[in-house]
C-alpha cells in the first residue's frame, strides 16, 4: 500500500478534517517503529533503509508492510484520528483492530 492509498482509504471510510501532513506524520511514526522494533531485529534488517516520510516528499511510495497485512495502516490512521478527536472508546476499538 502506498501512502496516498492509505490516506485516501481512511478519508473515504472515516471523513475527517486532519491535513495530509498529519496523516503522513502518523504513518511515518508507525513505519519508524516497525523498522526499529521488527525489521532491525531480524537478519538483513540493516538492508532496509527508512528515513521517514515527509509531507513534502513523495506520497506515492510504498509503506513498509506488504499486503495482506497492510490494512494495519488504515486501522492505525483511524486510531490516531479517534485519539486526536478525544474519542477514547472509539480509539480503544480502533487500536484493538490495529493490534489484531
Amino acid at each position: 500500500m502506498r501512502i496516498i492509498d492509505a490516506i485516501g482509504r481512511i478519508n473515504r471510510l472515516k471523513p475527517n478534517a486532519y491535513a495530509i501532513q498529519d496523516k503522513v506524520w502518523w504513518l511515518s511514526t508507525l513505519d519508524g517503529r516497525i523498522k526499529k522494533d521488527i525489521i532491525d531485529t531480524h537478519e538483513g534488517g540493516e538492508d532496509v533503509i527508512f528515513t521517514g516520510y515527509s509531507e513534502d516528499g513523495d506520497i506515492a511510495i510504498d509503506l513498509l508492510v506488504p499486503a495482506p497485512y497492510d490494512i494495519l495502516y488504515v486501522y492505525w490512521l483511524e486510531a490516531q484520528i479517534d485519539y486526536a478527536n478525544g474519542e477514547y472508546s472509539k480509539y480503544s476499538n480502533s487500536m484493538t483492530m490495529f493490534n489484531e
